[in-house]
């Protein structure tokens, strides 16, 4: 599925990415600056100096020197290695100096900042160990008189519960942790790490098997607070929500079509009534939407004599190429485009349901009740088989 340039994504990429939402720092602890020309070193000639034994201020210096080393890795290998030599000793360095800092001395706040970052580095390289560590320091900086550690390490916990139900699959604690990072977004509307962490939650459940009742609870509970945002791009956050939890709320309910045919004309849904309708949201530049259609015309010509019909939603810029991949491919449904307006999704039907990854296929009964939202591959032929297995052939 190719996404919208503001991806939503699936949980197992959620798990990943969603970490590193929950550090408000631009840069991990390993993350070697681009050298000049014919500077720095590789990282196998990289030896990095042992943690020194001297003041708070000397250890953050050394931890500060560490990350600034610029390096040129001959292998990806080379780099992983020297990351986790990094972060290693960021570890030790921040654990000598933080028994020895006030919690209200801003050196603190960088301590603890370079610990998290690292431990949460060492977990991304398969330290087990670390994630464990991780969430126990967390745990004692929710309640900092710090607001910037106390909120990113609630984030980190919420990660943490979210990886453990994601990796079990186990939706018990969805209304909980959905309930957790409400509470923490209402805290700061504002907060753009808080913000994406809602949004990739409520994004994993919605790609989840069996987690659309746990996505439509998402969506409900972050949309009206991030429409209270000062944050345009939270704001804007807002209304996608809205029309996701459109789109979510589809199974058993009409769907709204409306827009201009590629010819210029304007489609009239009423034209649909009583057929069966698989509605599909796709683009020229989309590989999996390509692969997808001689599926679609095979079912498009096992059925359409017995009132099965397509439309397609093109999210494509170019009328042109549009028009000549429609006739090229002989795609016998009708298609409706709209002229682009900007950057992104351009049809407005995909931004009224949220569409957010394409292809996106509705399935549609004769009765104009949406049967499914995801009628692609066997699918699509396993559920018109249904439909359609006491519907006698047109002509006899």
């Amino acid at each position: 599925m190719v996404h919208s340039p503001a991806p939503l994504s699936c949980p197992l990429s959620f798990l990943l990415s969603l970490a590193a939402l929950t550090l408000s720092l631009a840069a991990g602890p390993a993350r070697a600056a681009e050298p000049a020309a014919g500077a720095g070193q590789t990282a196998s000639e990289v030896q990095i100096p042992p943690v020194p034994e001297g003041t708070p201020e000397e250890l953050l210096a050394y931890i500060r020197s560490i990350k600034q080393n610029n390096v040129r890795p001959s292998s990806r290998q080379q780099m992983m290695q020297y990351m986790k030599q990094v972060a290693t000793a960021t570890v030790a360095a921040a654990d000598k100096a933080l028994p020895r800092l006030a919690a209200t001395d801003p050196a603190y706040e960088e301590a603890a900042t370079a610990k998290l970052e690292s431990l949460m580095m060492l977990g991304r390289l398969g330290d087990k160990q670390a994630a464990a560590t991780l969430n126990a320091f967390a745990a004692t900086l929710v309640d900092s008189q710090s607001p910037t550690l106390a909120i990113e390490a609630k984030r980190l916990l919420l990660v943490s519960k979210a990886q453990t139900l994601f990796a079990k699959r186990d939706l018990a604690g969805a209304v909980a942790l959905i309930g957790e990072t409400k509470q923490l977004l209402e805290a700061d509307p504002n907060d753009s790490a808080t913000a994406g962490l809602a949004m990739q939650l409520a994004s994993a459940f919605e790609h989840m098997p069996g987690g659309s009742d746990a996505a439509r609870q998402a969506y409900q509970a972050f949309g009206p607070i991030f429409a209270t945002s000062s944050n345009e791009s939270i704001r804007q956050m807002a209304e996608s929500f809205a029309g996701t939890l459109r789109r979510l709320s589809l199974p058993g309910n009409p769907m709204q079509i409306a827009g201009t045919l590629l010819n210029g004309q304007p489609f009239d849904q009423q034209t649909l009534a009583g057929k069966v309708v698989l509605v599909d949201f796709w683009a020229t530049w989309c590989g999996p939407c390509v692969a997808e259609i001689p599926n679609v015309l095979e079912q498009y010509e096992k059925y359409h004599a017995q009132g099965f019909e397509v439309v397609g939603i093109s999210l494509d810029q170019d009328r042109d190429a549009l028009e000549k991949f429609v006739a090229d491919r002989k795609i016998p449904w009708p298609i409706l485009f709209e002229p682009s307006e900007g950057d992104g999704w351009q049809h407005p039907l995909a931004t009224y349901y949220g569409i957010s990854g394409i292809p996106t296929v509705i399935l549609i009964g004769r009765d104009g009740n949406v049967i499914t939202l995801n009628a692609r591959g066997e699918r699509l032929g396993e559920e018109l088989d249904k439909i359609f297995s006491g519907t006698p052939a047109a002509g006899s």
